[in-house]
């Protein structure tokens, strides 16, 4: 059974920073490309960043370019996404998603509902 768990969401501060963690069992870690994806009250759930298989293609949506990072830790089966320069646009339940079919096409990696496997979310709220 597939399970992706998220952690690490909470309360931040205009410009403080926030890193979440998706670990990940029941899969071959290795073969899944991971997604970060949030979904703020009343929007539709939208992608923030992606990490292929390998690492060497990470995509990240315009909104969050230069501010969050995503990286992966095979030893750890986690995906991790580090979040600078907070904003309280950024305020949003944030989702780890999982994708054995794609490899490493940024477009595809984009794609909400190319993504098989989902976690539970983490809420991330950017106040004063």
């Amino acid at each position: 059974q597939v399970q992706l768990v998220e952690s690490g969401g909470g309360l931040a501060q205009p410009g403080g920073s926030l890193r979440l963690s998706c670990e990940a069992s029941g899969l071959t870690f290795s073969r899944y490309a991971m997604g970060w994806f949030r979904q703020a009250p009343g929007k539709e759930r939208e992608f923030v960043a992606a990490i292929s298989r390998s690492g060497a293609s990470t995509p990240y949506a315009d909104s969050v370019e230069g501010r969050f990072t995503i990286s992966r830790d095979s030893a750890k089966n986690a995906v991790f996404l580090r979040m600078n320069s907070l904003k309280p646009e950024d305020t949003a339940v944030y989702y780890c998603a999982a994708t054995e079919r794609v490899r490493y096409s940024t477009g595809r990696l984009r794609m909400r509902d190319e993504y098989d496997y989902w976690g539970q979310g983490t809420q991330v709220t950017v106040s004063a």
